[in-house]
């Protein structure tokens, strides 16, 4: 075994730390170790690591559950799936359990069981369905041996959002080293924040049209649970286009115990939720600079009250139709916080329309550069 998998199993054997941001780097430099030293490409990486991050918060969850339930089995009445669903738990078949995966013998296929692990929690769990990574297989043993182990080393006893903190923070290191692709998933998060600060969605259906993975969302549910607000007073709905790209969102989601309606679909063109006049709040970070936009397939949308942009340039285009999202008669406080990267450009006709329109309540200027991930 190389010694690289020798020192990342010493150091996994480790007592983590109790504090999150030590926790959460030394996982990172542990995986990224690993990485540095195979043959793969961060793209290659990112999800197979991050499907595992979510496998070992299930199975944590699982685990809670478990000792809670286990006085209250009898002999006519045994814990069952249900139970666990019950609790809020995803439910986990023996071979989906993290102790069962590291206890496999040394001969063991470790890509091939965690594969069929995955598909054993999408079985157990409908709404998981085509959203775990199965592609483990493709992966070195000792490298998988390596990396159930240093997740393996997370304590029991974590408290609070750890798992979905791990996660994030994944997030953003993986969208870091893919540089500006990495920004297609991945909005930094103190941009995040201030977007929910600024539309404060304390109830209400939440839509983000170019959801990524799901970063609004979560800084939502923190916003709500920090003023001391039920979580269960959101609703969450999405759109995507690009389909791992969801599959990232809904296990962000679930690493933080939420769940969503997210969809497959360019905002551009397709209003798959029909978004006109349903949601309470909007909030997007959209893909900007594309180019090639077709205008004429959004000449006759009503999601474009300003009208349409002059430059076939994805910059504009969001702001223009994002407004008309929003349930003015029901949600007054509602506010939409689209953003532009400064320039010194004059604002087309389009954009002072909007400025002298009474819709919006704030509109900030960042400074170049904020959007790049990390």
């Amino acid at each position: 075994m190389p010694d690289v998998f020798r020192r990342s199993q010493r150091r996994s054997a480790l007592t983590m730390p109790a504090n999150h941001s030590d926790l959460e780097k030394r996982l990172w430099d542990a995986a990224d170790e690993l990485r540095a030293n195979s043959k793969l490409k961060a793209s290659e990486y990112s999800v197979p690591v991050l499907g595992l991050i979510f496998l070992r918060y299930a199975d944590h969850r699982f685990t809670q559950a478990k000792e809670k339930l286990a006085g209250k089995a009898t002999g006519r009445r045994r814990i069952g799936k249900t139970d666990y669903q019950a609790q809020g738990v995803l439910y986990l078949p023996e071979e989906a359990r993290f102790a069962n995966l590291l206890a496999l013998p040394e001969g063991a296929d470790i890509g091939k069981a965690i594969n069929e692990a995955m598909k054993a929690v999408e079985t157990e769990n409908e709404d998981l369905k085509d959203v775990l990574p199965r592609t483990y297989n493709r992966l070195d043993k000792e490298l998988l041996v390596s990396l159930l182990k240093n997740f393996a080393a997370v304590p029991m006893d974590i408290e609070g959002d750890a798992f979905g903190k791990i996660y994030e923070y994944f997030l953003g290191k993986f969208a870091m080293s893919e540089g500006q692709k990495g920004g297609e998933f991945f909005t930094p998060t103190s941009l995040v924040k201030l977007i929910v600060e600024v539309i404060e969605p304390f109830h209400g259906r939440i839509f983000d049209p170019a959801c990524g993975s799901g970063g609004m969302f979560v800084q939502s549910a923190a916003f709500v649970e920090s003023h001391r607000k039920n979580v269960t007073d959101i609703s969450i709905y999405g759109q995507e286009k690009i389909s791992e790209t969801i599959r990232l969102c809904q296990m962000n989601l679930a690493v933080h115990g939420l769940s969503g309606d997210i969809r497959d679909g360019n905002f551009y063109y397709e209003d798959i939720h029909r978004s006109l006049g349903k949601f309470d709040f909007v909030m997007a970070n959209p893909p900007f600079n594309v180019d090639k936009i077709d205008k004429e397939r959004l000449k006759e949308d009503r999601r474009y009250p300003f009208g349409l942009p002059n430059a076939d340039n994805g910059k504009s285009e969001p702001h223009s139709h994002q407004p008309a999202r929003r349930i003015p008669a029901h949600a007054p406080r509602s506010r939409a916080a689209p953003r532009h990267p400064a320039s010194g450009r004059k604002p087309s006709t389009w954009r002072r329309t909007l400025r002298r329109s009474p819709r919006p309540s704030c509109i900030r200027r960042s400074c170049a550069g904020i959007l790049r991930a990390g």
